[in-house]
C-alpha cells in the first residue's frame, strides 16, 4: 500500500454514518490492544476555539521540554497534520504503516457489523491512539471532532477536560438549543477529573455545573476560577493580556493570535496546563506559559499570508465565530478598507453570517464558491447576494481564484483582503500563498 492508497481507504469511509453509540470504536480499539489506555491526555471540546486552545497547550508543554502529541481536525494544508508530534505531522510512511495495520481489522468488523462498520473518523481516531502509544510522548492533547457524548475520541479517560465555547453549530447532530448542545459537549466530562470551562453563557454553565456535580468533578470556569484582564493591541499583529487565578498571576502575556476570544482560549489552555501539572504532582513553569503563549500560531486563524497586497486568512464557519470576527475587525482594523472574499458551506446559517459581517462600514463583500468535501456543497451565492443586508455593494465571483486576482488588482496598498468562511475553503486558498 502506498500513501495515496492509504488516504483513499480512509476517505472512502465517509459514507458510513455516525453511530448511535461508541461500540464500534471500542471494538476497533480493543482489537488494537486499547492503545488509548497507555496515554496521558488533555481532552479539548467546544464549538469554537478548540484548535487554538490545543495549539496554546502544545506550545506551553513544548516550552518546558515535553514531547507532545496533538490530534486536530480538519486539516488546513495536508491530512498528516491531524496527527502530529511536537508540531510535526505524521510521516507518509508511518501513516501507511498504521493503515496497513488497521485495514484488516476494519475489513473484519465490516463483515461482522455490516453498515455499522468503522467510519472515517473512527479509523482516524484509532490511528491517532495507536501512533501516540508507539511514540515516546509525555502528553497527548486530543481535540473532539463534533459534540462529545458520541464523538469517537470520547473513549479516553483524560487527566483534564476542556470545553472552550458553546454556540449554535452542527444543530442537526447536536440539538437546536444551547442546553441540548451543551449536554452533548458535556459528554467529555469524566468521573473525578478536573474540567475547564471557557466563556459560555448561563444556560450552558447550568448544564456543566449539573454534570460535574453528577461526576464529582471539579469545575474551573472562566471569569470565576480564572480570568484575563488588560487586553491590549500592542501593534496590529500582537496583543497582550494578564492572566490570573488562585495559583498564579502573569502580567503582559503576549500572543500572536488576535481577538478577545483568543485570549479566552489562551486562558483555558493555561488553566488546563496548571491542573495537569497539579494532577501529575509536577511543578508548573511560569516561563513555559509565557514562552508557549508567545510562540503560538494557528494556520487559518486571522493568519497574514501576504504583505502586499495584505492577505489574511480566517476560518470563520458559524454565527458565533462571525460575531467574534466582526468584533476583531471593529477593534483592530476599523481604519482599513477590508475586502472579504467568503465561501460558506450550504448547510451553515450563511445568511445570518453574511448579514453580520456585511453590516460593518469598512467591509466590502465578495461571494464565491469552492469545492466542498464529500457530499457537502458550497452555498449557491448567485441566489443570495441580493438578499444580504450590507453597508456596501456585494459582488459575486464564482471562481475564487478569479475573485482574489480581481480584488488584488483593484485595492490600494492600505487595504486588506480577508479570505474567510469554511475551513475547507481556507485550506484551498492557503496553498496559493504558503508552502504548507
Amino acid at each position: 500500500m502506498d500513501y495515496e492508497s492509504a488516504l483513499d481507504f480512509i476517505h472512502g469511509r465517509y459514507k458510513f454514518k455516525k453511530h448511535a453509540n461508541l461500540d464500534t470504536i471500542k471494538r476497533l480499539l480493543k482489537e488494537l490492544g486499547n492503545p488509548e489506555k497507555s496515554l496521558k491526555i488533555i481532552h479539548v471540546g467546544g464549538t469554537n476555539g478548540k484548535g487554538s486552545t490545543v495549539s496554546y497547550l502544545k506550545n506551553i508543554f513544548m516550552a518546558e521540554g515535553k514531547t507532545v502529541g496533538t490530534f486536530t481536525s480538519p486539516f488546513i494544508t495536508r491530512f498528516n497534520e491531524r496527527i502530529s508530534v511536537n508540531g510535526q505531522p505524521i510521516s507518509d510512511d508511518d501513516l501507511v504503516e498504521l493503515v496497513t495495520t488497521i485495514k484488516p481489522i476494519v475489513d473484519k468488523l465490516d463483515l461482522e457489523l455490516a453498515e455499522d462498520g468503522p467510519t472515517e473518523f473512527e479509523i482516524i481516531t484509532a490511528m491517532m491512539f495507536l501512533f501516540f502509544s508507539q511514540q515516546p510522548i509525555d502528553v497527548a492533547i486530543v481535540e473532539v471532532g463534533i459534540g462529545g457524548i458520541l464523538d469517537s475520541t470520547n473513549v479516553l479517560t483524560p487527566v483534564v477536560s476542556v470545553i472552550t465555547t458553546i454556540g449554535m453549530d452542527h444543530m442537526k447532530l447536536l440539538g437546536n438549543t444551547t442546553q441540548e448542545i451543551a449536554t452533548q459537549k458535556a459528554g467529555i466530562i469524566k468521573d473525578k477529573r478536573d474540567v475547564v470551562i471557557g466563556n459560555v453563557n448561563d444556560e450552558a454553565m447550568e448544564v456543566f455545573i449539573a454534570e460535574t456535580k453528577a461526576k464529582k468533578s471539579a469545575l474551573y470556569a472562566f471569569d470565576n476560577q480564572f480570568t484575563i484582564s488588560n487586553l491590549k493591541n500592542t501593534n496590529r499583529w500582537t496583543q497582550t493580556f494578564d492572566y490570573e487565578d488562585d495559583q498564579v498571576v502573569i502580567r503582559k502575556l503576549e500572543s500572536q493570535l488576535l481577538g478577545e476570544y483568543q485570549s479566552h482560549n489562551a486562558a483555558c489552555a493555561i488553566k488546563a496546563y496548571l491542573l495537569y501539572k497539579k494532577f501529575e504532582n509536577e511543578d508548573a513553569s511560569r516561563d513555559a506559559i509565557v514562552d508557549g503563549i508567545k510562540k503560538t500560531t494557528w494556520p487559518g486563524r486571522f493568519e497574514k499570508v501576504n504583505e502586499l497586497p495584505l492577505v489574511v486568512l480566517d476560518g470563520t464557519h458559524n454565527v458565533d465565530a462571525m460575531n467574534q470576527l466582526k468584533k476583531l475587525i471593529k477593534n483592530y482594523f476599523s481604519g482599513t478598507e477590508i475586502y472579504i472574499i467568503i465561501g460558506i458551506l450550504s448547510d451553515k446559517n450563511y445568511m445570518e453570517m453574511l448579514n453580520i459581517i456585511g453590516s460593518i462600514n469598512n467591509v466590502h463583500l465578495v461571494l464565491t464558491k469552492f469545492e466542498a468535501y464529500g457530499s457537502r456543497q458550497s452555498a449557491d451565492v448567485d441566489q443570495i447576494a441580493s438578499s444580504i443586508k450590507s453597508k456596501n455593494d456585494v459582488q459575486v465571483i464564482d471562481d475564487w481564484r478569479e475573485a482574489i486576482a480581481n480584488v488584488a488588482s483593484e485595492i490600494s496598498d492600505d487595504d486588506m483582503i480577508l479570505v474567510t468562511g469554511s475551513l475547507y475553503f481556507i485550506s484551498d486558498v492557503r496553498k496559493l500563498f504558503t508552502n504548507g
